[in-house]
């Protein structure tokens, strides 16, 4: 339905023509005669008003109808037109009451507006309309100034405003003003019924007429806050697109409308997104749970701002791929064996995992530390997610529990940088650098591990000139005085060999390290 605006029909301006031309008529105070044409008037504007009566009729039952399809939309507009339709209906019924009252005043009780025997009286209507105490004419004027003004809020248009005013003006011409007459007076006193009774059909008409803008206006405004489109899909928005075995996908499924002619502003935050169709792309380079927020903008066929908000929450998650060696799942007891737990599709601070035979610290970003208890007793790791706010077992992991390897002994210096070396051994050492170093040390060190191992105990081996095996015990890390004597004696491109390294690992398990150290003297 069009909000376009209503213009007077050529039936409607003739008609008001005819109501001027005879109210001259009757200033001229002419014979009977000519009264009969107020009766042509009078059924002129009585079908006008018909067909208007009519017209609006069509518009409530349209209202009754879109009230029980779209109750939501339609209500104000359906509550409006109940209070237009009393307004006017009122108004209507009174000024039909008088004219009943006029003929009857001057034809007796068995009077009939649609018969009238005395359109000449003048004296029927003056009564009816301005006798002392009874006379109805100012409740007239004061119902006419009042639904003019409670119409008059009603309507948008200031055009149709300026023509439904003058309408149901109660203003007094000039002629009226000087004779020193009242609005009732001067419509009314010395009037023929004939004309008293048009006056009061064009009243009518006019009511009706007014009442008529207004439905128009209130059906046209509930398509005008309306959006306009031209573009209609479905859409599945799910709550998800990765779903965990065992958990439940969800979605919304509608059906969207765009106009693809006018599209509406899009904010994200505060910052107004230029792509011009509505598609927000943004790298996401960080994990964890995050909201993308905003609101759009447009206008309706009232030019009125629309406002809405919006809200989607996403998770970001690590690429996670699994590569499972069937003869390296096993862990060391005894050490912090540090591993990394994570679910794909679900956030890292929603995974959590537990371990039976040891104990299981979570550090940060899905890292743990794996401590088992016992050697040879396989150990099981069970991780759990939070999905779709309840806990769910995500799987169980066995690892077989071993025995730290041995580690490798070596004696710690540091060079002339002041870097610290380890000496394992097997090349020339200056013999400044081996009486400055403190003693021996262990330590799985392979390029991925380093783990330390505490030494209580080593033995050198020394040889005399003459061949005999010299041996030499510590019990301790330490290099005894001794010992260092004997460094201190030996000639360059001599050698001694450290044994029989004893040494306890992470684990508390003290082990005897089977291989031994030469060392050269340089």
């Amino acid at each position: 339905m069009a909000g376009s605006k209503r213009k007077l029909s050529p039936r409607q301006k003739m008609i008001n023509l005819m109501y001027v031309v005879l109210m001259a008529m009757l200033a001229l105070n002419v014979s009977s005669d000519v009264l009969n044409g107020f009766s042509l008037v009078d059924e002129g504007l009585n079908r006008s008003k018909e067909n208007t009566i009519t017209q609006n009729k069509n518009i409530y039952n349209a209202l009754d109808d879109a009230m029980k399809q779209n109750p939501e939309k339609t209500k104000d507009s359906y509550e409006k037109a109940r209070q237009v339709r009393l307004l006017s209906d009122s108004l209507y019924n009174f000024a039909e009451e008088l004219k009943w009252k006029i003929v009857r005043k001057a034809d007796g009780e068995d009077g009939n507006i649609h018969d009238i025997r005395g359109k000449e009286n003048l004296e029927a209507a003056t009564h009816v309309m301005l006798a002392p105490g009874v006379g109805q004419g100012r409740k007239l004027r004061n119902a006419i100034d009042s639904y003019r003004e409670r119409i008059l809020k009603m309507v948008n248009d200031e055009s149709q405003k300026k023509i439904i005013a003058n309408n149901l003006s109660t203003e007094v011409p000039k002629k009226g003003k000087l004779l020193g007459k009242n609005w009732q007076e001067y419509m009314f006193e010395n009037t023929p019924v004939a004309a008293a009774v048009t006056l009061l059909t064009k009243l009518q008409n006019d009511v009706r007429h007014a009442e008529g803008e207004i439905l128009h206006q209130l059906v046209a405004n509930i398509d005008i806050k309306d959006v306009r489109v031209n573009e209609i899909n479905a859409y599945v928005i799910p709550n998800a697109q990765t779903v965990v075995r065992g958990g439940r996908f969800s979605a919304q499924i509608i059906m969207a409308a765009v106009d693809t002619t006018s599209r509406p502003d899009i904010y994200i935050g505060n910052t107004l997104l230029k792509s011009g169709n509505g598609r927000y792309e943004t790298v996401c380079n960080s994990i964890g749970d995050f909201v993308l927020k905003g609101y759009m903008v447009m206008r309706n066929g009232n030019g009125e701002e629309i406002r809405r908000e919006f809200s989607q929450p996403y998770t970001v998650v690590e690429p996670a791929a699994t590569v499972s060696a069937t003869m390296m799942n096993m862990l060391y007891a005894g050490y912090q064996n540090p591993i990394s737990v994570s679910v794909p599709g679900i956030p890292i601070n929603k995974v959590n995992a537990t371990m039976s035979g040891g104990s299981l610290t979570k550090k940060e970003n899905g890292s743990y530390i794996a401590v088992p208890s016992k050697v040879g007793e396989d150990v099981t790791i069970t991780v759990t997610a939070e999905n779709e706010g309840r806990q769910q077992e995500m799987g169980k992991f066995s690892f077989h529990v071993r025995k730290l390897p041995d580690p490798t002994p070596y004696i710690s210096f540091s060079d002339d940088k002041g870097v610290t070396n380890r000496y394992k051994g097997g090349r020339p050492i200056s013999r400044s650098v081996l009486l400055s170093s403190r003693g021996i040390s262990a330590a799985i060190d392979d390029g991925l591990l380093d783990i330390q191992f505490r030494v209580v105990g080593f033995e050198t081996t020394f040889f005399n000139g003459m061949g005999d095996v010299i041996p030499e015990i510590s019990k301790s890390a330490d290099f005894t005085d001794r010992q260092r004597d004997m460094f201190r004696r030996l000639q360059r491109g001599k050698r001694f060999y450290i044994s029989r390294v004893h040494a306890i690992g992470p684990d508390g398990i003290e082990r005897t390290l089977p291989t031994s150290m030469e060392v050269i003297v340089n």
